[in-house]
């Protein structure tokens, strides 16, 4: 056929022949189809030989439509070039810190003064600026608010100076996304949380400790850490100024449209329009030096119709990047049709709409649909998995419609293996969805993702739930949940998403859902104490059992909201009312296993306040109970909690015989089917930890060590960094008094080693105990035991 480059044709890959054999149908020539689409027939003639092995999305959808392909020729055409990319994860696992740089990218220009100073606060916080460079104030915070209009590159900027001075900060570079523009930014609490997650800190401390003790805790770690902290979109003064350490060298870039002029002690920088010569280079870098060269008119044009705003020029020059054999007049003469016939977005007085109507309008109709429906997802972020359920597709291709979108631009990166609309193209996108979808297509793209996302988290929870386990085989199932630890990670990943369709539902009066997405949580919620929303979730899951008239439900999760009142919110008072009412509402119904739960509660809170006599009492009571209705998990915790009880009231022996009961109970046979493995683990350490005060309060030193040796370290990898540090004061303590001075010291210096996870009282513990060993040593060649 006659415009062919070069000579006959090899084999090819399944892609190569099938666009060769869609071309020759139309009876197109390759210089023809290049016209036609916007690629290269250079490009084009790789392709049907097989050297170009992988093209993107972007160029496949060009060629469709310069094809004039159906929806049919179109998906094989998807399929042929899927067929030949490494085949994708089952799910979106997330392993990453949840507080992960996202990719930055990779034709970053301009900025060259803003960049300078930020890197001069770079060097300063890293130790390497010249002390006359320093400042005024030399052992000042570096921090610096980064703000400008939308669309500016105030993220790019911020994690191009994070990436760059990556080598600089040992301890690594974080950011966390502060959802300034939603209706409930991220509260600074729950951002500290978040923050004390990815430095290692571990969900058990965490649940030990109130707001302000978390709070001081950030301010510990941080004043140690060698790091960059990107807090990025930040809405108002008071989410950033808790943040904001109070010494240290952790480097701190905040990014807002505001300017949070309340911030005291911060370095400030206005991001506005680019330069037109910057303009010009984010062209050259995206499009390519020879085409800008080639046409300098119409590249100008470009940019003066982009407003010279960065993501409106990105995304035009993205659309234009895998069209190489049209010039960049067709791109101006388009930006500014597309511009006049489509309503404007506003973004200051820029004109940004006709940047992203171009590419929206040059997408695939599957893609355009995805860009659409991806403005439902309520959370700030999201992966392969909900996109799939949202679109009704297969996993592989919602990666194909992801990428396609990414591509030009109209997606960002986020942590891990997710993407997030920036907020601009988010607004745009709702524009779009409402003027293309109609109600009755939004209203069933909303339902499959509600629908999945709890049907998801019902799964993922279950597998902490006795009798549940690993969800049935399914290989349709979007997310992969072969673990344990998979689900755990699925259900913090999604949790914003998972809690909207929660709430969604609740709204709706679903009440049989929200008690079954809370009752899956359950057991699962022991492993995720510091989350936040625990609160919510069973407080809802109460309101719909009074809704439907259960009193034994209601009781239920009125039993797991004053769980979630203490042990999260510390909030002791609210916590006692809900255990109160769910006893009188179990007692109403009959529901003794429910009596015992509330029983079990309240003695839980009235010791944690010095009520000994009444937490006796109800603990006694939930001990008869938990016999009566046959639960030995419930029974075991109320024997752990009899040991502390009956040894405050000096009651040691009886204390000791409880403990050897929990013992002799987890080794019991016939309750291995009746304690899952991490219950019974939990319910071991506890009554060790427990039965230790004991033996100490009566100086059974041997009896220590040997109760405590076989779970050291143990407390440790389950995050409980406290009860870990006492493990080591206890066993240093005994073997001191033992006479095994230098087993003694080393348990101390262990002790020093979790500085920063541990209270200061411990380590002021260690401490003394290190010295009087080291006094004791120099005295006398036996080391004596230390002091009680």
């Amino acid at each position: 056929m006659s415009g062919e480059h070069g000579g006959p044709a090899g084999p090819g890959t399944p892609f190569g022949r099938l666009l060769r054999e869609l071309r020759h149908g139309r009876r197109l020539t390759i210089e023809e189809l290049a016209e036609a689409s916007g690629i290269s027939g250079r490009a084009i003639g790789d392709m049907e030989r097989g050297r170009s092995l992988r093209p993107h999305p972007g160029t496949v959808t060009a060629l469709a439509q310069g094809l004039r392909l159906d929806e049919a020729a179109r998906a094989e055409l998807l399929s042929a070039v899927r067929a030949a990319r490494p085949a994708p994860q089952a799910a979106a696992t997330v392993k990453a810190s949840p507080c992960t740089l996202p990719r930055g990218v990779p034709d970053f220009v301009g900025r060259h003064t803003e960049l300078s100073v930020l890197r001069a606060l770079a060097q300063r916080a890293a130790g390497d600026a010249d002390p006359a460079q320093r400042g005024a104030d030399p052992a000042a915070v570096p921090a610096a608010v980064v703000f400008g209009p939308p669309g500016s590159g105030k993220t790019t900027l911020a994690v191009r100076l994070a990436k760059e001075s990556a080598p600089s900060f040992p301890d690594g570079t974080f950011l966390l996304d502060m959802r300034g523009l939603d209706a409930q930014p991220l509260p600074a609490e729950q951002a500290v949380l978040r923050l004390l997650g990815a430095w290692g800190v571990g969900d058990g401390e965490l649940a030990q400790l109130d707001a302000e003790e978390r709070l001081a805790r950030y301010y510990a770690i941080s004043a140690g850490l060698r790091a960059v902290l990107v807090l990025d979109n930040a809405g108002h003064e008071a989410q950033i100024r808790p943040l904001l350490p109070r010494e240290g060298r952790l480097l701190v870039v905040v990014t807002s449209r505001r300017t949070l002029a309340g911030l005291e002690g911060v370095q400030r920088l206005e991001l506005g329009a680019l330069s037109p010569e910057e303009s010009a280079a984010l062209l050259r870098a995206v499009v390519g030096g020879d085409r800008v060269d080639a046409e300098p008119a119409a590249a100008r044009s470009v940019t003066e119709l982009c407003g010279h705003l960065p993501l409106a020029l990105r995304v035009a020059a993205n659309w234009a990047a895998t069209r190489t054999n049209w010039n960049l007049r067709r791109l101006a003469d388009r930006l500014a049709d597309e511009d006049r016939r489509l309503d404007a977005l506003s973004a200051g007085d820029l004109r940004v709409n006709s940047a992203f109507a171009l590419s929206y309008s040059r997408l695939a109709p599957g893609a355009a649909r995805m860009f659409r429906l991806l403005s439902l997802v309520p959370g700030g972020d999201f992966g392969m998995p909900p996109a799939a359920a949202l679109a009704a597709v297969p996993l592989p291709a919602a990666e194909d419609l992801l990428e396609e979108l990414l591509e030009a631009g109209l997606l960002m990166t986020s942590r891990g293996d997710r993407y997030r609309f920036h907020d601009l193209l988010r607004l745009y996108a709702v524009g779009r969805h409402r003027a293309e979808d109609g109600p009755q297509e939004a209203a069933a793209a909303r339902s499959r993702l509600r629908s999945w996302l709890l049907d998801t988290a019902v799964l993922a929870g279950r597998w902490y739930e006795p009798g549940y386990g690993a969800p049935p085989p399914d290989p349709g199932r979007l997310a992969a949940l072969d673990d344990r630890d998979e689900a755990l990670r699925w259900i913090k990943a999604e949790s914003d998403n998972w809690l909207a369709a929660f709430r969604e539902a609740a709204d709706a009066g679903e009440h049989a859902r929200v008690i079954e997405v809370a009752e899956a949580m359950h057991w699962l919620s022991e492993h995720w104490v510091s989350w936040s929303q625990w609160t919510e979730v069973y407080g809802r899951a109460a309101e719909a059992a009074a809704a439907l008239g259960d009193a034994a439900l209601e009781a239920t999760h009125r039993n797991y909201l004053a769980w979630a009142y203490f042990a999260h919110a510390r909030r002791h008072p609210e916590a006692v009312a809900e255990a109160t009412r769910a006893l009188g509402l179990a007692r109403a119904c009959s529901d003794v296993g429910q009596q015992a739960e509330a029983h079990a509660y309240l003695a839980w809170l009235q010791n944690a306040v010095g009520d000994l006599a009444s937490a006796v009492e109800n603990n006694h009571r939930a001990r008869e109970l938990f016999v009566r209705s046959g639960n030995v998990n419930g029974y075991l915790q109320a024997c752990n909690l009899t040991i502390t009880l009956l040894q405050k009231a000096g009651r040691a022996q009886e204390a000791i015989a409880t403990y050897r009961e929990v013992m002799d109970a987890l080794a019991d046979p016939r309750n291995r089917d009746r304690l899952p493995p991490n219950i019974r683990d939990i319910t071991e350490l506890i009554a060790r930890y427990h039965v230790s005060d004991v033996h100490l309060g009566q100086e059974h030193w041997r009896e220590v060590v040997e109760v405590l040796r076989p779970v050291r370290g143990r407390f440790e990898t389950l995050g409980y960094h406290q009860q870990a540090g006492r493990v080591h004061l206890h066993l240093a303590r005994a073997l001191g008094h033992l006479g095994e001075g230098a087993a003694a010291a080393a348990e101390y210096r262990a002790v020093l080693t979790m500085e920063g996870g541990v209270p200061d009282q411990l380590l002021e513990e260690a401490r003394a105990g290190l010295e009087t060993l080291a006094i004791r040593e120099g005295s006398s060649r036996t080391p004596p035991g230390t002091p009680g």
